[in-house]
Order: C-alpha cells, then structure tokens, then sequence
C-alpha cells in the first residue's frame, strides 16, 4: 500500500482505535488479579499490562503503575533482541534489560497469527519474593544486584506455546515461596493470552494494515499533544536540588539536581550535579528515570490523552558518567525503582515550579516499603500518606503519590493469608502542611506480628518532610517505630511474636500562606 492511500483516522475513529487498545491492555489486569495468588498482585494490584505493536512500539498501557511506563518498552525492545518466534513468552526482570528491580518479573508473549508477530502482550507484577538474602526480596544494605535476588535476562518460558517446565523449576527452586510463584506466574501467562486475544479480535475487526496505521496515528496524536502541551510554557528553565536520605549502607545524604529546559516543545532534563553511583541499593535504573520523567510530563496534560509511547518523543535526558540515576552493573538497585523514582519525580516538579510552571506542594515522596518474611512465607506491600496541595485545593489524605498507584492491603486479606494481625490503622490527623490549602494526611499502620520473622523497611522523608509551595507549610516527616521505640529508616530486623511495627507515613506539603 502506498503512503498516499494509507487508512485515515479521523477524531471519531482515533478515539474509538485508542480505547480499544486500552481496553484490551485493562483486561489483561483484571485477569491477572483475578488469578493471582499473593495479596500484594490480587488485592494490591502491585502490577502493570501493556500492549505493543509488532513494531514493539507501547500503544496502550493500563492505568496502573507509573513506575512501569517508561521502562516496559524496554522490556520489549531486549525480547526483540532474542529473536522471538510466534507464540513465544519471555520473562525477564533484569534491571539492565528493561526491568526496574528483580521483584518485579516481567512477562512478554509474542503474538502470533498465522505464523507471524503481530504485536506482543506485556504484563508486569511485583513478586513478594525472587530469593537473595533477605526475605522478600527487597534488602536493606544490599550492595550488588546479585544480594537481591535470583537475575533473569530475558529467557524463553513459553517456546511456541509450550510451558518450559525446566526454566519454571529453575526460577522455584530460587524462592522464598515457589508455590505462591507458581500461581501469580500462572496468572501473568493468563492475561498475556487474554491480551493476545484481545489483539487478535482486534485485527479480525480491522485488519491487519488498518491496525498498523492506527497505532502510527495514535502513537503520532499523543506525541502532538505532549508537544502542543510543553508549547504552551514557552522557552523556560529551572533549576532544583534535593537529597536522599542515606542509600541504606550509610546514612550520608546523596544529592540530586536537574536543570529543566523547555524549548520548542521539548523537555530536556539535564541531571548533572546528581550523585554518581552509591553502595546501597538506590541506584536507580536509566529505564525508572525516563519513568519518573515521562509521568511528570504525563500529568501536566489532559485526562483525555492516550497513555503509550508518544509521551516520551519530546522528551530528552542527560546524566553525568557512573550517575546513580544510570544504574550500571553490578549496582544494587531494589529501592531505587520505589524511593529514588518518587524523589525525581519530585525534583523535576520542583524544577519546572522553578521554571514558572503551576506550582503543587510535594507529596509523601515514599513508598514506605515494609517487607515481613519468615518460615514458607513472605509479605511486602507499600502505604500511602499525604498528596501535596496546590492552588486547586488540598491535597488528598492517605493516598499513594506520584510513582505509585497501588491499593492497600485489606486488613481481613493480610491476617487470614500471614501470621500478622493489624492492631492500628487510621489517618494520621494534622500530618499535612498548613497553608491556604492544607496538605493531605498520612497514615499511622500497625503489624503485630506471632511469628519469628524478619521485617525489611525501605522508607523515605524521616528526617526532612515533603515542601509546601507558594508560602504553605511543609508536611510533617515520616516516623517507623518497634514496640513505641524509633527505628532506621532503612533497616532489617529480626522480630520474635509479640513484637509491633509501626509506620507513620509522611503528610503532604501546604499551598499558600495559612
């Protein structure tokens, strides 16, 4: 077919092309929850699924975990590199293939109709366990990828439709947990297949060359728009500067910086004067950094916007040599996918404020990961606390924020699945700034636990709360407590029955003067 008579997409029939896809990418995550053994992938919905063009091209993510835009086209894009065949399902969580840490397994299927790839089906899920040396996988003073887990580059798991059973008691033999493994990898394969069925509907319905020009149009349409978005602020640049709080190996602060230049609609995020590579494991993953950098430009723009791979054409990114935000091997990189992702985040917002953007107060900035592991059983899940206020309004109490879109874990799923009873869990009142508009609330979480067992905390703004804008007061910082006594930020444990955790989540900076 000639350029010239190529199909054309009108706005009806781009819009009824982008919710398709979408569609499609939102029931492969209804199925993999549905099927899934863990609380952390069922109830939390710690997990993402996306949908790529045979060009390996994202047209269609899920809205579900920030964290993993910018970093499953990466996944694909290393799948290409082993030259599937049709019907084949790598899977992969190698941070330097794609992957954003080794919890988190990533499942691809290349989609076959009639004998050739027509597009590959995505889905990603945080494992409560891959191995390593701490239970859950997710250690504190980790200093190498190899202390965290079992690596997998990207490898064959389905050849040609048929489960490797040799790969798949590998990978258990591996775990904490093989047979909780074994179900949530189960239900990854299953909304795999029901993406890959979904797409062959969808090329049934439109055909082949009509598919493949709506997924240009789409990929085209999403790009203007970012573009037309980033025109709209002019020639700007700001600046910001901020820290972490120590890597988990030393509490020494490690600085970032980022200079954010926007000129004829492109976004160039330049991070010299950022840290070079750390011991511990906030190392941080060049595919979580374009992340972070894609979600702030996403969530400047409209509601109405297709969520795929367009939204990073205007975007540009610089880190000096051996940058901890440019994880190289063999660095350890566990808490950089959860806590340095949500401090870039925060760092670009502030820079673009910087910049004369609309400004919003920062939020929680954490994930307050807590990991609990003990005799043929691992827990891990991530809390919510205060969204930062802006001139709209106050923020959100008790939320996740910015790079995190999980739920909680219900109280009556956590105790009937783990030897853990929840004693405490409200709002923390007042935990928000002040300001014209208040900053949201945390959240004060309580874990007794009845067994021996092992508990990992990965938590953020303990000893600096999240800024106020234009005058409001900052949110108040973070607090992680044993039996009522104040413990790390980072730490790992050994707890006996009877022993409390507790964790009070940062509140959200205020907007304006009170």
């Amino acid at each position: 077919m000639s350029p010239t008579s190529r199909p054309t997409f009108d706005p009806l029939d781009l819009a009824v092309m982008a919710n398709a896809v979408a569609m499609i990418a939102e029931e492969m995550g209804t199925v993999l929850e549905r099927g899934s053994l863990s609380p952390n992938i069922r109830e939390r919905r710690d997990a993402s699924s996306a949908l790529f063009d045979a060009e390996g091209r994202m047209v269609a993510q899920a809205a579900h975990i920030p964290v993993h835009l910018g970093a499953m086209p990466e996944s694909v894009r290393a799948v290409r590199e082993r030259n599937p065949a049709p019907g084949d399902v790598f899977i992969l969580n190698s941070p330097f293939h794609g992957g954003s840490h080794l919890p988190d397994l990533t499942l691809v299927e290349a989609i076959d109709i009639d004998g050739a790839i027509a597009g590959y089906a995505a889905v990603r899920a945080h494992h409560a366990d891959v191995g390593g040396m701490s239970p859950g996988s997710m250690p504190q003073g980790a200093t190498e990828l190899v202390q965290e887990g079992l690596i997998l580059p990207p490898i064959r798991l389905v050849r040609r439709g048929v489960l490797d059973e040799a790969i798949l008691e590998l990978i258990l033999a591996n775990v904490r947990t093989p047979e909780e493994r074994r179900g949530d990898l189960a239900a990854q394969r299953s909304a795999c297949a029901a993406g890959a069925a979904g797409w062959r509907t969808l090329v049934a319905r439109e055909g082949a060359e009509r598919l493949a020009a709506g997924c240009d149009a789409l990929l085209s349409y999403t790009a203007r728009r970012a573009t037309a978005r980033l025109l709209e602020f002019g020639s700007v640049t700001g600046h910001a500067e901020d820290i972490l709080e120590g890597d988990g190996v030393s509490d020494q602060p490690i600085p970032l910086a980022v200079t954010a230049t926007i000129t004829a609609g492109t976004l160039h995020l330049d991070f010299t004067g950022t840290s070079a590579r750390v011991r511990g494991n906030l190392n941080c993953p060049i595919a979580v950094t374009r992340s972070a950098s894609m979600f702030v430009l996403r969530s400047l723009m409209a509601d109405d916007v297709p969520t795929n791979e367009g939204i990073a054409r205007p975007i540009t990114i610089q880190t000096p040599d051996d940058c901890f935000l440019n994880a190289k091997w063999p660095s350890a990189v566990a808490a950089g996918n959860v806590e340095t992702s949500q401090r870039v985040t925060d760092l670009i917002f502030a820079a673009l404020a910087d910049a004369g953007l609309p400004t919003i107060a920062q939020g929680q900035g954490t994930m307050n990961n807590i990991t609990f592991g003990g005799r043929g059983w691992t827990f891990y899940e991530t809390l919510g606390g205060g969204q930062g206020a802006s001139a709209h309004g106050d923020g959100p109490s008790a939320v996740h924020v910015g790079m995190s879109n999980t739920r909680n874990t219900p109280i009556e799923s956590l105790e009937r699945s783990y030897p853990i009873r929840i004693t405490e869990y409200a709002v923390r009142r007042g935990s928000g700034g002040a300001g014209q508009h208040r900053g949201g609330d945390g959240v004060v979480r309580s874990y007794e636990v009845h067994e021996p067992c092992t508990v990992t905390l990965l938590t953020e703004r303990r000893s600096r709360g999240p800024k106020g804008a234009s005058g409001g007061k900052d949110g108040a910082t973070g607090r992680n407590l044993l039996n009522g006594t104040a413990i790390p930020a980072k730490c790992r444990m050994e707890l006996k029955p009877g022993d409390v955790v507790t964790l009070e989540t940062p509140g959200g900076g205020g907007w304006g003067s009170p």
